[in-house]
């Protein structure tokens, strides 16, 4: 399993916190058919994505990229101690793999200088925070910890209505502990990373594209979760706030860097999860590195 790449003068390592059925793949995607499921059920297997009984295969991870300058953590995956009653793999966990993946691959959270999450949702932020003394710290302690405005300020107004946990228990306590930067589109750092708007899955999400001058690889957060919708891309899983930006989001995302020399790095596809995007049809494939 490939847990750490080169490109340029970029170092990139996977912090593998869960790798591990998901939901079948006709309940996560609701337009996903009989037929056109049973079309790609063979090399969906084959790629180690789905099982036997239909259920998608996904990886829960962050990434870390060393510039010349910086240690970035993108998205800091599920945490520890956090009520997660709706997912049972996560609720109130207390394992060490998040942080036995962070030391094998020879970090500690004190190396970490910025924390940058492409989106909100629970499996995006529970490292940001860590339980001490009953009271939620941030996890990395010398980070700046950034948030895209428009994303941050959804949930903020989703908040207001009803208490969103995860936003309770992995942000608001990094904004009060002021280790946040709420940064606009036009954010970058150094000379190195950059934000690449990609709403649909939620109104602010984001993608970060970093290199010198050109965009060596892209970080492409909950753009997709299933090798799947890089076949199809208007297949939006029931978790899109706007499915129909969602899938156009994604095919444009998919167009600007296919037949580019640009690492993607997914989220959730299962390992290796970084791969470059080739044509497929009327869709694209990620050839997997």
């Amino acid at each position: 399993m490939k847990l750490k790449f080169s490109l340029g003068d970029l170092t990139i390592h996977r912090i593998i916190e869960q790798e591990t059925t998901f939901l079948k793949a006709q309940d996560m995607l609701p337009d996903l058919t009989p037929d056109l499921l049973a079309e790609n059920r063979a090399w969906m297997q084959q790629a180690g994505a789905m099982d036997d009984t239909d259920t998608l295969i996904l990886c829960f991870q962050s990434y870390i990229v060393q510039t010349p300058h910086h240690t970035v953590l993108i998205d800091s995956c599920i945490g520890n101690d956090k009520p997660r009653p709706g997912r049972p793999h996560w609720n109130m966990k207390t394992d060490d793999s998040y942080m036995r993946a962070l030391a094998a691959s020879g970090f500690s959270v004190a190396d970490i200088d910025f924390v940058m999450c492409t989106h909100l949702h629970v499996d995006h932020v529970g490292w940001n925070t860590r339980l001490d003394n009953g009271r939620w710290v941030p996890t990395f302690p010398k980070a700046r910890y950034v948030f895209a405005k428009s994303e941050y300020e959804y949930w903020v107004d989703m908040n207001k209505k009803t208490e969103v946990p995860p936003f309770v228990d992995s942000v608001l306590p990094v904004v009060e502990a002021k280790k946040a930067d709420i940064v606009a589109h036009d954010f970058v750092l150094g000379d190195h990373a950059r934000i690449l708007p990609t709403p649909g899955h939620t109104p602010g999400h984001v993608a970060f594209t970093f290199g010198r001058g050109k965009d060596d690889v892209v970080f492409a957060g909950d753009l997709m979760h299933t090798p799947l919708q890089t076949r199809y891309p208007e297949l939006s899983p029931k978790f899109d706030v706007d499915p129909k930006l969602a899938g156009a989001t994604r095919r444009d995302f998919l167009q600007r860097f296919c037949d580019t020399d640009t690492l993607c790095c997914t989220a959730h596809f299962p390992s290796p999860s970084a791969g470059k995007i080739r044509p497929w049809g009327n869709g694209f494939r990620c050839e997997m590195v």
